[in-house]
């Protein structure tokens, strides 16, 4: 919802129109909320059996099953239909396939196959779509990036928090890490690598001229900051250093999006 908002910003050129960026906002937090939803009532019972999520309100029991289903599935709908009727199909359906990406590629094949973690950020970066053409503008060079710093911001982030839940993860036979990595040495590395990547990808509004040279300088200065983290992290993969690169996952993102919001180059 944050990332469609922030991408409808910058296709606008920093000066969108609020009502359609209301619209935006509401059908995709609608479609969001249904998604997620949807994907406890898939889980339920792994849900059960992880200390993380067994209080989720279908393993506690405050929710039936049933209900869930059908929340998620009224919220998933009314918020594709709000987005087709009011900015269009294209972001409806960029909606629908994120939904769909999430509930049955990624959620399936968590328990099969590591790739799962590739999988799942492509449905996490997909808002970058939606709100790109919300906003009236065919998706370009410009919306594939920030679907790319999206999509690799969730890699670092992600592999850390399988990392310091692997216990639980390796209790449902979630295959959110590498295989046969004990030492967590493995994992350590893809999160530089992925890292790299990320700073690679983030000056790249600059460079195309979407932003000024503020977001170019905080955005190598955000980046630097995580790749440090990830690299001090995967030397010994500890508990107290992976939950640094945890947390500076968490501050990298909107630190991002706000220097998106504050130095959106205007339309030529």
């Amino acid at each position: 919802m944050i990332t469609a908002g922030a991408s409808f910003h910058v296709a606008s050129g920093g000066r969108p129109e609020w009502l359609p960026l209301l619209h935006t906002l509401g059908g995709t937090g609608l479609a969001t909320g249904g998604a997620l939803a949807l994907n406890q009532y898939v889980e339920r019972d792994l849900d059960a059996r992880m200390r993380r999520t067994r209080n989720r309100p279908i393993p506690s029991g405050r929710i039936a099953p049933g209900s869930a289903l059908a929340f998620g599935l009224a919220l998933l709908a009314v918020g594709v239909v709000w987005l087709a009727a009011t900015v269009g199909w294209m972001p409806a359906a960029y909606t629908a396939l994120s939904a769909a990406a999430y509930i049955l590629l990624y959620t399936p094949l968590k328990r099969r196959s590591y790739f799962a973690t590739l999988v799942g950020a492509v449905p996490g970066a997909l808002p970058a779509l939606i709100g790109w053409t919300a906003a009236g503008v065919a998706p370009s060079l410009g919306a594939w990036v920030l679907f790319g710093i999206f999509f690799l911001w969730q890699l670092p982030h992600v592999l850390a928090l399988a990392w310091l839940l692997r216990e639980d993860y390796e209790r449902v036979g979630f295959f959110l890490s590498p295989p046969s990595d004990p030492d967590g040495r493995r994992i350590g590395r893809h999160m530089v690598y992925h890292t790299i990547s990320l700073a690679l990808v983030s000056v790249a509004p600059s460079l195309l001229g979407l932003t000024g040279w503020i977001y170019g300088i905080g955005a190598v200065a955000l980046s630097l900051a995580m790749l440090a983290t990830c690299a001090v992290a995967s030397r010994e993969m500890s508990f107290p250093q992976v939950k640094r690169v945890f947390f500076a996952s968490l501050l990298y993102q909107p630190l991002l999006l706000g220097l998106l919001l504050v130095d959106t180059a205007p339309l030529s």
